[in-house]
């Protein structure tokens, strides 16, 4: 973890704000956008990209990754720029929080890896790299999503130690048990031969 060197009310008002803007539903926004209907009555009925990409629109699935990862990559560049690393690391965390229980939507969200990704990407871009080569290939040979972030997830922590990032090995290790909670259903799926290949329609 970074030293913490800034005030307590400081951090906690950069992880509200960051909370915050972690909880705009992007996904919801984009079905509505494009007139996919309600996402949450839509195959998975999860709130992310890939649950968008079950309604066949691929643009929209697209714009929900970008806005749903730069969501939280924005928390933490802006809370680095004014304040520093230490509230750089609160509000991807906090922004990660809002996207999975999100005030807007009564506490129930998505799975967290576009925002898991972007909080990486904006940490530390070559461990964001890592990541998403990480869930890219997995997702090439295996075009299962949910099996793509759960590798790229599990080899998070690693890969911020090896590329000498070690002040983040432990969030990314809370992000990952996170996201393997969140994708318990999933797993179970994974394991039966029953989860849906990427680019299914619902």
């Amino acid at each position: 973890m970074p030293e913490i060197v800034t005030s307590v009310p400081l951090l906690a008002l950069t992880a509200a704000l960051a909370y915050l803007l972690g909880s705009v539903p992007f996904g919801i926004v984009m079905a509505r956008v494009f007139g996919l209907g309600d996402l949450r009555k839509i195959g998975s009925g999860n709130i992310g990209a890939t649950n968008v990409l079950r309604t066949g629109n691929k643009l929209a699935a697209f714009l929900t990754l970008v806005l749903d990862a730069g969501k939280a990559g924005i928390a933490v560049l802006i809370a680095r720029a004014l304040v520093g690393e230490d509230a750089a690391q609160l509000a991807g965390l906090a922004a990660f929080v809002g996207h999975l229980f999100p005030i807007f939507l009564g506490f129930k969200g998505g799975k967290g890896v576009a925002t898991f990704l972007g909080t990486l990407l904006a940490l530390a871009w070559p461990v964001g790299l890592a990541a998403c080569g990480l869930w890219l290939l997995t997702a090439l040979i295996t075009r299962i999503s949910s099996l793509s972030a759960l590798v790229a997830a599990v080899l998070s922590p690693l890969a911020a130690w090896a590329l000498g990032h070690g002040d983040m090995v432990a969030l990314m290790a809370l992000l990952a048990v996170v996201i393997l909670e969140r994708h318990k259903a999933n797993i179970s799926r994974i394991l039966s031969g029953t989860e849906p290949k990427i680019g299914k329609k619902s």
